[in-house]
């Protein structure tokens, strides 16, 4: 079931297990102009809301945009309910319930939207762990939400693990946390701007011969 033979699991989940509608992120972007006074294009929302380009506060700067301000209004105008009731599974997302090993989530998608999500989606008990990040835990491309997550499942140092997630900073937290890494790539590469190289590349998580017990 769990080819390629981890002895646990960790996956991301916006963007890797579920989406959210363009109506709902367009909303949120309008908020935050209106709150700001500044004006974001479909492509930079995009782009902010997926991580496509890279590090988001990196971005932001280029754009003339302050991090810290965009963030704190960001967070506040990002409603939860809104936000899970706009919220997607993908179809090929299913196979994380048959998973027979330990199964963790980290995301940077806030604690109650994650919370709210995980709710709506009828998905909680599909993990394990829920590390949600923050300032505390630390964020990605940093090991430290990771190992926070492995510490909690309990799996021995010696144990094969592998962190799935559809972004750089995705791919490059697994490679910091000593991890095998899955990039599943739901973005035209092209639109990202930057190729992402995990140990594994798929375009769905079928590709890795993993199903679901309603396939089988």
């Amino acid at each position: 079931m769990t080819e390629p033979g981890y002895d646990y699991w960790l996956l991301d989940l916006d963007g890797t297990l579920v989406d959210t509608e363009w109506s709902y992120t367009r909303e949120v972007f309008d908020r935050v102009e209106a709150e700001l006074g500044v004006s974001f294009t479909d492509y930079e929302a995009e782009v902010l809301w997926h991580g496509l380009g890279g590090d988001r506060d990196d971005l932001l700067r280029e754009w003339g945009y302050d991090p810290v301000a965009f963030w704190e209004v960001f967070d506040a105008l990002d409603d939860p309910v809104e936000r899970a009731e706009a919220t997607y599974l993908y179809d090929d997302a299913s196979f994380v319930a048959d998973l027979d090993t330990p199964v963790g989530l980290v995301t940077h998608c806030p604690a109650p939207a994650t919370d709210a999500v995980l709710e709506r989606l009828d998905v909680r008990d599909w993990f394990d762990v829920v590390v949600a990040c923050d300032d505390e835990t630390g964020y990605k491309p940093s090991a430290r939400p990771l190992d926070l997550a492995r510490g909690d499942l309990g799996v021995a140092p010696a144990a094969r693990g592998v962190y799935a997630g559809d972004g750089a900073s995705d791919v490059g937290a697994a490679a910091n946390a000593g991890l095998d890494s899955i990039h599943v790539e739901r973005h035209d590469p092209h639109r990202r701007g930057v190729c992402v190289l995990g140990d594994r590349r798929v375009e769905s998580f079928a590709d890795l011969g993993v199903t679901h017990a309603a396939d089988d």
